[in-house]
């Protein structure tokens, strides 16, 4: 298992640890959210309905909830460092399998791969949370957790467009009506489009766990430190704070991949020419909220008071996509008219801006649910990683009522209670210490 990392060290030898593992949050960032771009384009090769569609993020996401666990127990053994290392690979591998998936055009071979490479972000997150929290002060983990989402989301801006422009290209400004009516052919030469981009993340993610391997990362394990006055649990459930912890990044982790998914596949129901690049709009807002986080936690305001933030912003962004006009694009002409950038109904800027409202759960939460686990520590980042199924079960959810109603729109209410159990743990779930 990994030494301690000593306490000066901590303090003065964080900038190339930090570098390094920002390089995975980029790589987290550059895989996740190529799948917001992945549906639509799967949709029309494979012909596939709403519901269909989404069962992309329940194989990626799913995965976190199969695997969490196991990959927890791995870590035990070869450590954080040996963690980051073995999921680069098998991430490897699940790039990989998007060659024969787009050569056969099979979306049971897609979702395979997609579940592989769900399995490798699943030990690099055991890994890389408590890495990051631990590799510094507490009181600031919050603001080196947004630096981190803020690498994450940058990859997810970039992405939709390198995707749109390497798979799209050719198409011009197709509408999506168009697209639905390309020959086999057609479909058979846009499906193997996807094999360079994928060869390339293989190629870049072999890079990585060299540099993992061979870099000055320190070792770091959790400290032993008392956990409870009255004697020591024995397991990770008698921790309210983590269980409703995961319960609440469950929710979150549903409503962050529905505005960052379901964004393009909402637009292009409503027949927008750009829905190949909408999750760019909920990533942008997302890394301004991230920027938020570095720069006012914890010296304007605490992590709590974040995570509050977060759940009050983002009931009131469900109410403004469920109750906003889709035709009148009133609100992103204020906010992004002045860039040149396409303007988008008013409906689908409040998914957008979903983004920004959450931005701040995630590096919030993490520090609260882990205060005090000591030697649980690892238990404890497990049982977070498997909330983030809450990617795999809500986004079909959406799909389901979407088909359900013959509608998008009325669906996002299924977002509401997300951001409510949110508002409750920011309130009173973070402190519970015991069940009774």
């Amino acid at each position: 298992m990994d030494a301690a990392l000593p306490v000066e060290e901590k303090k003065n030898g964080t900038v190339i640890p930090m570098t390094i593992i920002g390089l995975l949050f980029f790589i987290f960032g550059f895989v996740t959210w190529l799948n917001g771009a992945l549906i639509p384009f799967l949709q029309i090769i494979c012909h596939l309905n709403e519901f269909q569609a989404f069962f992309v993020t329940t194989a990626f996401y799913f995965a976190y909830f199969i695997m969490a666990f196991p990959m927890s127990l791995v870590l035990g053994k070869i450590g954080y460092r040996g963690g980051m290392a073995l999921g680069l690979a098998i991430m490897v591998i699940g790039a990989l399998l998007f060659i024969p998936a787009a050569l056969a055009a099979s979306y049971p071979m897609f979702l395979l791969g997609l579940f592989v490479l769900g399995t490798g972000l699943t030990i690099l997150q055991t890994a890389s949370n408590p890495y990051v929290v631990l590799l510094g002060p507490k009181e600031s983990a919050a603001t080196r957790i947004s630096i981190m989402g803020l690498i994450n989301k940058g990859a997810g801006v970039i992405v939709p467009m390198v995707f749109a422009a390497l798979i799209f290209s050719d198409l011009g400004n197709t509408s999506p009506e168009a697209l639905e009516t390309l020959t086999a052919a057609e479909l058979q030469a846009l499906s193997e489009k996807l094999i360079l981009p994928y060869l390339y993340m293989a190629g870049a993610l072999a890079f990585l766990i060299a540099l993992v391997r061979f870099s000055p990362l320190p070792h770091i394990e959790p400290e032993e430190e008392p956990v409870v006055a009255s004697g020591e649990k024995q397991s990770i459930l008698q921790f309210p704070q983590v269980v409703l912890g995961a319960i609440a990044l469950f929710a979150y982790v549903g409503v962050e991949v529905i505005a960052g998914d379901s964004i393009g596949l909402f637009g292009k129901k409503l027949g927008l020419a750009n829905f190949a690049t909408l999750t760019s709009y909920t990533m942008v807002c997302m890394t301004i909220g991230y920027i938020i986080g570095v720069t006012c936690i914890p010296k304007i305001i605490s992590q709590q008071q974040a995570l509050l933030g977060s759940a009050v912003a983002g009931t009131l962004c469900v109410l403004g996509v469920v109750l906003s006009s889709t035709d009148s694009h009133t609100l992103s002409q204020v906010l992004i008219g002045w860039s040149g950038i396409p303007t988008v109904p008013n409906a689908v800027m409040f998914v957008a801006l979903m983004g920004l409202a959450h931005a701040l759960v995630w590096p919030a939460l993490w520090p609260l649910a882990l205060d005090g686990l000591g030697k649980f520590t690892p238990q404890g980042s497990a049982l977070l990683i498997m909330g983030i199924a809450g990617g795999a079960v809500l986004p079909p959810a959406l799909g389901a009522l979407s088909s359900s109603f013959g509608d998008m729109q009325p669906a996002y209410w299924l977002c509401l209670p997300c951001y409510l159990f949110i508002w409750f743990y920011a309130v009173k779930g973070y402190k519970r210490r015991a069940w009774k």
